[in-house]
């Protein structure tokens, strides 16, 4: 597969590089990166559409919530081989990618047990391969309404606040998968990003399962832009069904079987060169480089900001006496500021940890206030004479 320019091409990598140094470091990343995050309901086929771009069956399968925990894909071009590797298996090489899928569903269990629970704790898999572009995506659980077996009653709010937590970043571009067999006027990933993107600056749509429309029907208004418009456009592209992956059906014979649907149909003819997944996959490519070129000043400038800051604050260790009374002075200062801020947080319900046990914080506050203290007011004994003549002196002073 060619590629785009090397130059501005190796933007990428230099962007993974950083998110894989935080994930090392157990933190998450400070900065607002440039990233792709993709979004969908179940059944989009967003699984599809990323397997489509490796051309391996690699990603876990099955109904209900298949994506747990948000997926790191670095798809790296290579002249030859294919492989992947992850960074919590550092050093080995992933040649069967059968073992990369088994990998996925057990690191995801480690973190979330295997009762179909989420964790915002991302998997970094690294791809490559001479069929891939250079390119990151975010693979992100699909948005559900309804809990299954065992799993929280709220899991579609915790979804939904999963997914924020990416898209709502001034830096991510959001990647909305939408199904053409359904009302797109409703999608779920359409109707996400109007949220946090309500001019679709920010957002690609991608409408898959354009194959499987009612017979009379089609999605040109929408691939044309007419129809919901969004800066960036929408591409289309066709995935295998599901009797085609039961059947292990080759990629390469789904993506010509794509490219042939788009060069006959009617309806799409005039624009099969801009559909399709090796065309999504080159626009993504070019979309993320641009992004990330646009976006780097600022961000240098934030990570040379706060260089210098760590520099300054390592030149001040090296002359570190602890009988110095300004720098006790300050300690204690930045102590009552981190203890002001966490009883705040507290207060507010917006701290780190959460209790589960009991009520604490300001809903405890709250339910104190709001039962407790009418009880105990009525409870009270007092003289009305005395009490007006407090209050009277109370006003006037």
């Amino acid at each position: 597969m060619a590629t785009g320019n090397r130059g501005m091409e190796d933007l990428i990598p230099v962007v993974n590089k950083l998110q894989d140094a935080f994930a090392q470091l157990g933190s998450s990343v400070p900065f607002d990166l440039p990233q792709i995050a993709v979004v969908g309901g179940q059944s989009a086929g967003k699984s599809s559409v990323l397997e489509n771009f490796v051309g391996r069956d690699f990603l876990p399968r099955g109904s209900g919530i298949v994506t747990r925990r948000p997926l790191i894909l670095q798809l790296n071009h290579v002249k030859s081989g294919e492989w992947g590797e992850f960074l919590h298996a550092k050093g080995k090489k992933f040649t069967d990618f059968n073992e990369i899928r088994s990998e996925i569903e057990d690191e995801t269990d480690r973190m979330t047990g295997s009762n179909k629970g989420i964790s915002s704790v991302p998997i970094n898999l690294r791809v490559y391969s001479p069929h891939v572009l250079n390119l990151t995506l975010i693979d992100l659980p699909g948005m559900t309404k309804v809990a299954v077996g065992d799993q929280p009653v709220d899991i579609e709010m915790q979804i939904r606040d999963m997914l924020m937590q990416f898209i709502t970043k001034a830096n991510c571009l959001i990647l909305a998968v939408s199904p053409a067999n359904s009302d797109l006027a409703n999608s779920d990933a359409l109707k996400l990003a109007k949220e946090v993107d309500p001019q679709g600056l920010r957002t690609i749509g991608v409408i898959t399962k354009l194959d499987l429309m009612d017979e009379g029907t089609d999605a040109r208004n929408i691939l044309e832009n007419q129809l919901l418009p969004l800066r960036r456009g929408y591409i289309g592209v066709v995935n295998r069904s599901q009797k085609d992956i039961e059947g292990r059906k080759d990629i390469k014979a789904a993506l010509a079987a794509e490219r042939k649907f788009f060069l006959s149909h009617p309806s799409y003819r005039h624009l099969a060169e801009k559909l399709g997944t090796p065309y999504l996959q080159k626009a993504l490519n070019q979309q993320l480089t641009n992004h990330i070129r646009d976006t780097l000043p600022a961000l240098r400038q934030r990570l040379m900001n706060q260089l210098q800051g760590l520099e300054k604050d390592v030149a001040e260790f090296k002359k570190f006496n602890a009988d110095d009374p300004n720098l006790k002075t300050k300690a204690m200062l930045t102590f009552l500021q981190t203890f002001s801020l966490d009883f705040e947080k507290s207060i507010e319900g917006s701290g780190d940890l959460v209790d589960t046990s009991e009520l604490s914080g300001g809903a405890k506050i709250n339910k104190i206030f709001h039962e407790r203290f009418p009880y105990e007011l009525v409870k009270m004994e007092f003289d009305e004479r005395e009490l007006r003549r407090e209050i009277g002196f109370a006003i006037k002073n």
